[in-house]
C-alpha cells in the first residue's frame, strides 16, 4: 500500500509513438501509466512492455466482465505481459532484468462472486508461475462518467464489499464516495479514484469530479488524470502542477 497518494497518468492516446513521447516526458516525475481500451486496441502489448522496459509502473484499466472463466483466461495472459520477450540492456549495454509484473489492473464488480474470485486465483496463479510479484486487483464500483443518483453510495459500499469478500485489493471508485469506503474499509483497502480534474478545469464527459486537493483529502490512494496532462500544451509542468496541488 502506497505511504501517501500517488499520481497515475492515463496514456489516452491513439499511437504508440504519442504514448512514448508522453513517456519520455513525464519520466522524470511520474511513477505509474494507464494503459486503457484506446491505447491497448491500437498497440497491443507493445506498449505495455515498453513502459516495464522504462522501468515504470503499468495500470492496465481493461475493466475485464465476462463469464468467469473468460475473464480468469484474460487476467493470465494480462499477468503474462510481463514475461521478458527480448534481452534488455542498461545505458551501459550490460544485460538488465527486465522482469517486472504489472502493478495493477482492473475488473467490474458487477461480473459478481464467482468472476471475481476466478480473476484473482488466475491473477496469482500466472504470477507465481512467472516469478513476478501479483499486480493489484481492483473492482470498477460505478463508472465516474453515471449521472450521480439517490442511492449511488449505497450501490458502490454494496459493490466494494463484495469486492472485498472475494479477494480484491480495492476499488475505483469516485471522490465522493472515497471518504465512505475509507472508513468503512480502514488503510488497506485501494482507492483508486479517476475524474480528476484540476481547480478551475472543466469536467467535460465526467460527471463526478474532484480536484486533485479534494481527492486526497477523501482517503483515495491513486488519482487518474488523463486529458489535464495529456492535452495540456506542456504534459510536464501540468503533472508536476497536480503533484504540487495533491501535495
Amino acid at each position: 500500500m502506497p505511504d501517501k497518494p500517488q499520481l497515475i497518468v492515463a496514456l489516452d492516446v491513439d499511437t504508440f509513438d504519442e504514448a512514448r513521447i508522453l513517456i519520455d516526458s513525464l519520466a522524470s516525475v511520474v511513477d505509474i501509466f494507464k494503459v486503457g481500451s484506446q491505447l491497448f486496441t491500437a498497440c497491443g502489448p507493445v506498449v505495455v512492455r515498453h513502459v516495464l522496459a522504462r522501468g515504470k509502473k503499468v495500470f492496465l484499466d481493461l475493466k475485464y466482465h465476462d463469464i468467469p472463466n473468460t475473464v480468469a483466461n484474460a487476467v493470465s495472459a494480462a499477468v503474462a505481459l510481463s514475461a521478458s520477450v527480448h534481452e534488455v540492456l542498461d545505458e551501459k549495454g550490460k544485460k538488465k532484468d527486465a522482469k517486472q509484473g504489472l502493478f495493477m489492473m482492473t475488473v467490474h464488480i458487477q461480473g459478481g462472486e464467482e468472476m471475481l474470485k476466478m480473476a484473482v486465483e488466475a491473477a496469482t496463479k500466472a504470477a507465481q508461475d512467472i516469478k513476478v510479484t501479483k499486480p493489484f486487483l481492483v473492482g470498477i464500483t460505478v463508472l465516474t462518467s453515471d449521472e450521480k443518483t439517490d442511492n449511488i453510495r449505497t450501490l458502490v459500499l454494496e459493490r466494494a464489499r463484495l469486492a472485498k469478500a472475494c479477494g480484491l485489493d480495492g476499488v475505483v471508485a469516485s471522490c465522493e464516495e472515497a471518504e465512505f469506503i475509507r472508513k468503512e474499509f480502514g488503510k488497506d483497502f485501494l482507492i483508486v479514484t479517476p475524474g480528476i480534474r484540476p481547480a478551475g478545469a472543466q469536467a467535460q464527459d465526467q460527471k463526478r469530479v474532484a480536484t486533485p486537493r479534494e481527492a486526497v483529502l477523501s482517503g483515495s490512494d491513486f488519482l487518474v488524470v488523463g486529458r489535464p496532462v495529456v492535452k495540456a500544451a506542456n504534459p510536464l509542468q501540468a503533472a508536476k502542477e497536480i503533484l504540487k496541488e495533491m501535495g
